[in-house]
Order: structure tokens, then C-alpha cells, then sequence
């Protein structure tokens, strides 16, 4: 049955914009005027009244971590109650007395952020978390992800003592000299390894949650790295688990799997059981060799060339040698597999350049789309060697509303003047997809869409930073919707209102091209369709 949307405001991809458009199966096969649209109607056709509303492509979020976000969804929500640590403390008190831990399991919680914090200037420690239990293991994690403290009864139950050995590409904390119940980076492993594993129908619920939750942000596609989210869990379980949901149909958010692993030995084997690039169908596909490259700046583990400007003692962390990361990247390029390596400090970004220009020098390849996560701390031989690569950049415009208070005071004036630079790299050619981390972030594409245009923070609007990196509303837009689907080799397929094309779309209350640039982060996303069947609609209430 075909389904005409008419009298509204419709960006198809490009201007000027349209003012219907219409559905048959699950794609589009016209947009344009009202007067065409009433020109193909015919009797039993299904007509839908816009209203004057704006109707975009479902936004595609090109970086998160769809299975962590429907887990973390279940456990405390540290972020809104990050601005002390008792704070914290007590958000962690509270959420275990409404959901008692019990047969060996921990209470966790992620959000905290040790800068936002008005009664002290550090992170917590494990004498913090004793505070909210002595008996059972306690767990709170950082908001970017790179850094954990746990209680003591958790130290004890993973055995970490003074003598215990510092692992590569990570860091285990110590205060005169004992454990202080901080991880950074490789170093987490070990806690996650200790809590218990959730089974696949456990997984499936964690799947079902993020994707309600991301279709209520409008978004319809997801460039998610979910193996890493729970190491014991092998990836074959992960790929069921979607695939179930897809065969329910519950799978209402298209997945383009960044494969996180950290071991040439667990790609290969990877790949011989038939998983690269492209693999899949059009709700769950394999994507890109996913790679953690550093740690992040929050933390201070972010890999740079130099010392910290407010920590010189430390550079950060770097995850993976130079010579592992050539070999991975090597591989997976020589057997026709996309790669996108996470690098937010400029030392880390160098080691993913040397490998991927190495990488290609081996084996050429034309149309590889290899990218960089994150793509912050940059200097500008590096902005021009990524342009020289043919890179993809997958960028946080989101990050801004956070880093803005902490990026200069971290890696001093000259850093920052290069740094988070993808209007220049869009300038040189480079194409660049917009995403949030999540659940480093809410998944909110609008206020993303938000700091893109702005440069500035979200509710204070401190900035603009680098206002010269600004992008007009068309080009953030487009880098959650064109760009995003070209990160996925699917750009003749999705992201975009045109005939052939998958209708994903989603209605929003007002006209983003008219709206206060600084107002775009409250523009309601009304309803969300996955290939023509609404998937989300905002109650009246």
C-alpha cells in the first residue's frame, strides 16, 4: 500500500526543500511537491496531513555502544547526579536500596565526572565507595568509559594488591602505595571480567531498551561496538541476540556492528567464520574492525605528544603498540575489511595514520572508507594527512558541551587551536558522520546537531569554541543522516528522502533551517519510522 505524507516542511537531502513524499513497502518512491503528490494519488491510498511539521531521514548515529546503553540503563544513573561526590555516594545508597543486590551480584553505576563535582577537585577512590557498602562489591564508572573505581570488597574479590602487575595499555591506581580502587583503560578489564555475565535473553532486554529509547531521539540507525561491552560474552552470542530481535521483529534500529577486538588471533578467526564488512542484511550487518586506540581526555588517558599542560607527568595511555596496530589494520585491509580506530590524543592519532598509510601502501584499495573515532586532539599535518588517506572522520560534535571547560587547561593553547577541527577536514574533502558515544552521552542527535552549529555548551552557551569549525544546520544534518549512511557503505540505500531509498524518517515539531541555532536541542522529535512503520510516537501528554 503506498502512503502520501503531504503540506509539510521535508528535507529530502538536498534544498530547496520539499513539501510531500511517499512510502510503498518499506522505501520511498517520491518526494516533491503537494501538487505532485496529489497528482499520483489514487483511490485506497493511505494520506497523512503533516501539518506543516519538518520531516529528515532517521538520524544515524555513527559511533555508540548500543548493548552498553541498554545496560546502563539498568543500573544507577550517575550522570545527573555528578555535581558532588556525595552526590554520588548517595545516588549509589539510594539505588541499592531500591534494588538490593543479591547471589554475588554488584551494584553498578556509570555516569560520574570528577570535574563537575563542588565539594572536592578529585576522582573517587575505593574509601568513597565503602561509604555505600562494606559487604558487596561496588562499581562506578566514569561517563567517557575509561576509567572505573571500585570498593574495597571489590578489590578483595579480583585479588589487586600493592604487588599486583600494571597491565599493558592500562593503568591500575595506587596512593602510597596501595591499590586506590581506580582502573584506567586495559586495566577495567579485570573488574568486568569479575562481574557476573548476562545470558542471551538478558541481552535481548538490553537490546529492546536502547532501541526504544534511540528511537524517541529519531534516530533509525546505529554504528554500534557492542563486543567489548561484556568480554566474557563471545561475539557469536552478541550476533544471535540481534538477530533474534531482528527475526521477531523487535529490531526497531538498523546495526552496522563496529567489531571491537584486541587481538590479531581473535580477528582472524572472526573473519574465517564469514564476518567482514557488509555481512548481514539491513537490520544487522556487520561493519569496520573496531579498534580502542587511547583512553580519553576527561581521564587523562588520552595518548598526546606531549605532556598534559595541567598534569605533566603523565602523556596518557596508549592501548596498543605500534607494531600490533599495523598488524590488525594490515590484515583486516588486505582481507577487504573496513577499520575505525578510536584516537583522541594526537600521539594515538599518529600510530593510526602510520598503520592505515602502511596498511595501504601494502594492499591499495580505493574505496576502503577507514576512519577515525573521535578524531579530537589534532595538529594540522595530521588534518592533512587524513585528507591524503582518503579517511572517514566520525566525530562527536556532542563532546563539545563537556570538553570546552577542560580542552585548553589539558593540552595547552597550541593544541587547542588544531584541535576538534571537522569543519577544516570537510573543507579539504574529508567526509565526516556525526555521533554521541553513548552512553559517554545521552543519544541526543539535535543537541549534537546543536554544539555542531554552535561551538558552544549546551544550556550556559560558553564559546563558541573555534567558531570557524562551525557547521551550517545543512551540514549537521547531513552528518547524522548522508554522511552517516557513506560511514556504512550505505548511501545508496539510506539517508535520504528519495525514491529507492529505505524510509527511515523521522517528524519533527519545528523547522530546524528557522529555528534559534541555540534552541535546536528543543525541537520535539514527534514520531520515528524504520522502513515505513512508525516505531515512535511522542504521547500528548
Amino acid at each position: 500500500m503506498r502512503t502520501f505524507y503531504y503540506n509539510g516542511i521535508v528535507y529530502t537531502g538536498s534544498l530547496p526543500l520539499a513539501e510531500a513524499f511517499a512510502v510503498e513497502g518499506d522505501s520511498f518512491i517520491f518526494a516533491g511537491s503537494n501538487e505532485e503528490a496529489r497528482a499520483m494519488m489514487r483511490d485506497g491510498n493511505s494520506v497523512v496531513d503533516l501539518a506543516g511539521r519538518f520531516v529528515c531521514c532517521g538520524f544515524n548515529d555513527s559511533h555508540m555502544h548500543l548493548l552498553s546503553f541498554g545496560n546502563a540503563l539498568n543500573t544507577a544513573q550517575l550522570a545527573s547526579h555528578t555535581e558532588s561526590l556525595a552526590d554520588l555516594i548517595q545516588c549509589l545508597k539510594d539505588f541499592q536500596a531500591s534494588h538490593p543486590r543479591t547471589g554475588g551480584a554488584w551494584l553498578v553505576g556509570r555516569g560520574w565526572n570528577q570535574d563537575y563535582f563542588s565539594d572536592t577537585d578529585r576522582m573517587p577512590d575505593r574509601h568513597d565507595l565503602d561509604q555505600v557498602s562494606a559487604e558487596i562489591p561496588v562499581c562506578a564508572v566514569r561517563a567517557c568509559g575509561h576509567c572505573l573505581v571500585v570498593n574495597t570488597k571489590a578489590l578483595d574479590l579480583l585479588g589487586v594488591t600493592a604487588d599486583t602487575a600494571q597491565p599493558d595499555g592500562g593503568r591500575i591506581g595506587m596512593e602510597n602505595g596501595e591499590p586506590d580502587g581506580r582502573f584506567y583503560d586495559n586495566a577495567m578489564d579485570m573488574v568486568y571480567d569479575a562481574i557476573p555475565v548476562p545470558g542471551k535473553e538478558e541481552l535481548k532486554n538490553m537490546i529492546r531498551t536502547a532501541c526504544r529509547a534511540l528511537n524517541a531521539y529519531g534516530i533509525t540507525s546505529s554504528q554500534s561496538d557492542d563486543y567489548c561491552v561484556f568480554r566474557k560474552v563471545p561475539w557469536q552470542t552478541v550476533n544471535e541476540a540481534y538477530r533474534d530481535l531482528e527475526e521477531s521483529g523487535e529490531l526497531t534500529v538498523r546495526v552496522y556492528e563496529q567489531s571491537n577486538f584486541t587481538s590479531l588471533a581473535e580477528l582472524k578467526e572472526f573473519m574465517e567464520a564469514g564476518c567482514t564488512t557488509g555481512a548481514g542484511t539491513d537490520l544487522f550487518k556487520i561493519g569496520p574492525l573496531k579498534m580502542l586506540g587511547d583512553g580519553a581526555l576527561g581521564a587523562r588517558t588520552a595518548f598526546l605528544s606531549r605532556p598534559y599542560a595541567d598534569d605533566p607527568s603523565t602523556t596518557g595511555i596508549p592501548v596498543f603498540s605500534q607494531q600490533t596496530m599495523d598488524e590488525m589494520v594490515g590484515y583486516a585491509n588486505a582481507h577487504g575489511m573496513q577499520v575505525a580506530v578510536h584516537a583522541i590524543g594526537d600521539a594515538c592519532l599518529d600510530r593510526v595514520l602510520h598503520a592505515v598509510e602502511k596498511a595501504l601502501k601494502d594492499h591499495p584499495r580505493e574505496d576502503h572508507r577507514h576512519g577515525v573515532v573521535h578524531c579530537q586532539i589534532t595538529r594540522p599535518d595530521q588534518l592533512e594527512k587524513i585528507a591524503s588517506l582518503g579517511m572517514h572522520v566520525y566525530a562527536q560534535s556532542i563532546f563539545l558541551d563537556y570538553d570546552i571547560h577542560i580542552v585548553e587547561p589539558r593540552v595547552g593553547k597550541e593544541l587547542a587551536s588544531t584541535s576538534y577541527s571537522w569543519k577544516t577536514l570537510m573543507n579539504k574533502g574529508v567526509t565526516v558522520s556525526n555521533g554521541s558515544d553513548c552512553p559517554v552521552e545521552l543519544p541526543d542527535a539535535l543537541a549534537s546537531m546543536q554544539c555542531a552549529v554552535t561551538r558552544t555548551t549546551l544550556r550556559d552557551h560558553l564559546g563558541p569554541y573555534l567558531p570557524n569549525q562551525s557547521f551550517t544546520v545543512q551540514e549537521a544534518l547531513d552528518s547524522y543522516t548522508i554522511q552517516g549512511a557513506y560511514a556504512s557503505f550505505e548511501e545508496n540505500c539510506k539517508g535520504k528522502i528519495t525514491p529507492g531509498m529505505k524510509a527511515d524518517f523521522v517528524i519533527l515539531g519545528q523547522n530546524p533551517f528557522e529555528a534559534d541555532p541555540y534552541t535546536i536541542k528543543d525541537l520535539p522529535v514527534c514520531a520515528t519510522y524504520l522502513g515505513g512503520r512508525k516505531v515512535y510516537e511522542k504521547s500528548s501528554d
